[in-house]
């Protein structure tokens, strides 16, 4: 108690030094950090909201950052530099409307690689359907898909076990299969246990060599199913009878030429086709792009979200700041009585409003750039820092202090000397 008093004596004896004289913001600082140190437990526990809001700023705006790199490395995996071209139809003519098939050919996909430059890897693709033996008089429905070596490279299929069929495989026409992880474990219960097992299509047998898996789930939005065996193109065209390929797969050799080329793709293999053929190519550099804006939107919403925090704690401030007023109320009047000004008095109790936010905003951007970092530090994972959140977090500390000190500042700086001189 004695050291309380001796604080508010300190501070009041300053109170009267600088009211004799215009006061330095130094002194404004000075008689600010003099009100914290008299009713520390009052402004600890206003100064907790600021320190909670702004911790919130920074874990949800590092959340929103995270799951951002996440979801766009998933996409990314699928191969940033991917074109795919689809065949959508051929030429509609005659009064019954009739339809033409023009699919693409191997001598598209020859004619594209020998005009468009940057393509490190491309293969075309055959899809078959039939009921395969695996043996013992079983059969399954299985999708064959006939691709070329570079098909793996294309769309960064990981092998599990074994290994990917090479262009030695290809020439030779080499009966050989790999097939899709989910559709391994279902017949032979391992990855391992699939490698050197022979399946039939057609009564011709394919020895499975390897065993894959996507980069990662696409859930069944990609021409690979759970009963999937990717076969050599050499081999399977006999199977279907015909070269017509519905899609054809290249890999370019930077991110920056995917859109370029694309283009200039689809314009090569409509000029080798009827006018009224339809053909797309898709890539994932328009995907990546939008799902960049509605990652950094959703993150703006919910970092917008949890600044209502900062809100509720700007009204905490404010009330604190209202009694402070009241709880000092001869200490404004001496010192208007001696000449200080209401700019002064204003100042006074804005910059007191301000340092309150502003160190709640400091501790908590520091509590929340620690969980992070130390994450980062501790465990394998890489979470990113969403480098505008510490400015955020700060700068809306700053604003909350002016807002909701104004009140109270004005209410000080309007006050009658006479009037709280009398008060007891």
């Amino acid at each position: 108690m004695a050291t309380v008093n001796l604080l508010k004596t300190s501070s009041f004896d300053r109170t009267l030094a600088s009211a004799r004289s215009t006061m330095m913001f130094s002194e404004v600082v000075r008689l600010a950090v003099d009100s914290f140190r008299a009713s520390k437990t009052r402004f600890l526990l206003t100064m907790l909201g600021m320190v909670i809001g702004s911790a919130s700023i920074i874990l949800v705006a590092t959340l929103g950052s995270t799951g951002k790199q996440y979801a766009l490395d998933q996409l990314t995996s699928i191969g940033p530099n991917k074109i795919e071209l689809q065949y959508g139809g051929g030429t509609v003519s005659g009064p019954d409307n009739t339809t033409t098939p023009d699919f693409m050919t191997l001598d598209d996909l020859h004619a594209v690689l020998e005009q468009v430059p940057g393509i490190v890897a491309s293969s075309p693709m055959l899809e078959f359907h039939d009921n395969v033996s695996i043996g013992g008089g079983l059969t399954k429905a299985t999708m064959l898909l006939g691709v070329s070596p570079q098909y793996k490279i294309v769309r960064n299929l990981v092998m599990v076990s074994g290994r990917f069929f090479d262009e030695q495989d290809d020439l030779a026409h080499e009966k050989v299969a790999v097939i899709v992880q989910p559709f391994a474990e279902e017949l032979y219960g391992t990855s391992n246990e699939a490698i050197g097992k022979t399946i039939s299509v057609k009564g011709i047998p394919f020895v499975i060599i390897g065993v894959f898996r996507e980069a990662f789930n696409t859930y069944g939005n990609s021409e690979i199913s759970d009963h999937t065996m990717l076969v050599p193109y050499t081999v399977l065209r006999y199977f279907t009878g015909t070269n017509s390929l519905k899609e054809i797969f290249f890999t370019m050799r930077d991110a920056s030429m995917v859109v370029p080329s694309s283009e200039r793709i689809l314009e090569i293999v409509r000029s080798r086709h009827y006018a009224g053929s339809v053909y797309s190519a898709a890539v994932l550099t328009d995907l990546l792009s939008s799902m960049a804006k509605i990652a950094d939107m959703l993150t703006i919403v919910l970092t917008l979200g949890a600044g209502i925090t900062l809100v509720v704690s700007g009204v905490g401030i404010m009330n604190s700041m209202l009694a402070n007023v009241q709880s000092r109320l001869k200490e404004i009047g001496i010192r208007k009585a001696l000449g200080a000004t209401s700019r002064e008095i204003r100042l006074q109790f804005l910059t007191e409003a301000v340092f309150l936010s502003l160190s709640g905003g400091i501790i908590g951007t520091a509590f929340g750039l620690a969980l992070p970092l130390t994450l980062g530090l501790l465990t394998p994972f890489k979470i990113p820092i969403n480098p505008w959140a510490p400015v955020f977090a700060l700068g809306s500390s700053v604003l909350v202090g002016v807002l909701f000190g104004t009140l109270p500042a004005n209410r000080a700086a309007r006050l009658d000397p006479v009037q709280t001189l009398k008060y007891e």
